[in-house]
């Protein structure tokens, strides 16, 4: 019999952001009431979106008005800090789990052992981006590598991660930018999108490898279990609750 802590993994979802939030918000507060275990999942964003920081007030009114594909792009808030992120191919992790020891950045190194043994696992070297001054000037959360995000041997940002912790329940999720598309990224940022890799590999092959890293740096075993229609209907009074407030900041 194996004593290790058994984590749930959620099946890959693609969804729009307020119900990828939601179901991140969601998850973060059963942990903290200890009605659910530790969690694991990975998800895509649809239609495309951007993310906003929790704190992050102001952002261009043009961004209400930009399509992709033929659809209007969702403009979210999550329920972590930071800046804004384009989610358009990317893929997004989410862990949701407790008792790390040490402060918020060895809390971060901890969860990101697993991104960068994972990607390792498939012939990419990550390493941690050292913050620039110019930061929190920056709209968008990939125009600077702060030490909470890892970086390509090119220097080029390939993963940015946020956090929210509620007491001793961390909830960390990050985007992973495979294929983002360098036109919609000048058009939402005014820049030229960062050096893009092609990554040779399925969606479904870097999960697989991500999944594997966790379960060996967590030191855990994993139960698949997709969300139940009970636990759909929490999440969506989760979501609705936050259609309304974002509805009500911008008014």
């Amino acid at each position: 019999m194996s004593n290790k802590q058994v984590w749930r993994l959620i099946p890959f979802l693609e969804a729009s952001g307020n119900v990828q939030m939601a179901i991140d918000k969601w998850l973060l507060e059963q942990h903290h009431s200890r009605k659910h275990p530790p969690t694991l999942r990975f998800y895509t964003w649809s239609p495309a979106a951007i993310s906003l920081g929790y704190h992050q007030k102001q952002y261009p009114q043009a961004w209400e008005n930009l399509t992709w594909q033929g659809e209007k792009l969702d403009v979210v808030r999550r329920p972590t800090g930071g800046r804004a992120v384009l989610h358009q191919g990317d893929l997004t992790y989410t862990v949701v789990t407790s008792g790390l020891a040490g402060n918020r950045l060895q809390a971060y190194t901890k969860i990101c052992e697993f991104l960068i043994q994972g990607w390792r696992s498939l012939g990419v070297e990550l390493t941690y981006g050292t913050s620039g001054r110019g930061y929190i000037h920056n709209s968008n959360c990939f125009g600077t590598a702060t030490g909470a995000d890892l970086i390509l041997p090119n220097g080029a940002k390939l993963i940015g991660s946020a956090q929210l912790k509620r007491s001793d329940v961390i909830l960390q999720h990050g985007s992973i930018r495979l294929q983002p598309d360098a036109e919609l990224f000048t058009q939402v940022f005014g820049t030229e999108s960062l050096t893009n890799v092609q990554f040779p590999q399925s969606i479904e092959q870097i999960i697989t490898a991500l999944i594997a890293a966790a379960k060996d740096c967590f030191d855990m075993e994993i139960e698949v279990q997709p969300f139940s229609q009970l636990e759909w209907e929490e999440i969506m009074v989760y979501s609705n609750h936050q259609n309304a407030a974002f509805s009500s900041l911008k008014s």
